[in-house]
């Protein structure tokens, strides 16, 4: 049988914390450097928002961008610390859990998505930004 979507998401789930919205406002709030990313396409990032200080990098990017032994010019300058905060997410939170794993699996130590991605945080009434 084919491993399906819901069945990567439900192993990312397993492997990573996902924290509620209010989790990671909070988070955001005490350490100021933790890194947002959203790993939806760029053209669908624009029905959620972007939450405030966010970064786009797409999950398919993500990996490349994370790799520490690629050149220079293809990786993200917000990813060189392993140590530093990072708060996964996307539209619903699948991809979110999804990229969460991947980072985790490269080496990122304090890794989590946020359950619900950018919709659930809209829902709780916090602000978003609209994509450039």
């Amino acid at each position: 049988m084919a491993w399906t979507f819901r069945q990567m998401v439900a192993d990312a789930r397993a492997d990573v914390e996902g924290v509620g919205p209010e989790e990671a406002r909070r988070r955001m709030r005490e350490q100021p450097n933790t890194l947002v990313i959203d790993v939806q396409d760029a053209v669908d990032l624009g029905a959620c928002g972007l939450i405030p200080g966010g970064i786009n990098i797409t999950l398919g990017m993500l990996p490349i961008r994370a790799d520490h032994e690629l050149p220079e010019a293809l990786r993200s300058p917000e990813l060189q610390d392993f140590r530093r905060p990072i708060l996964v997410t996307c539209g619903a939170g699948g991809q979110a859990a999804l990229g969460a794993h991947l980072l985790t699996r490269m080496g990122y130590e304090h890794v989590a998505f946020i359950d619900g991605g950018t919709a659930a945080w809209k829902a709780q009434g916090f602000d978003v930004e609209r994509p450039a």
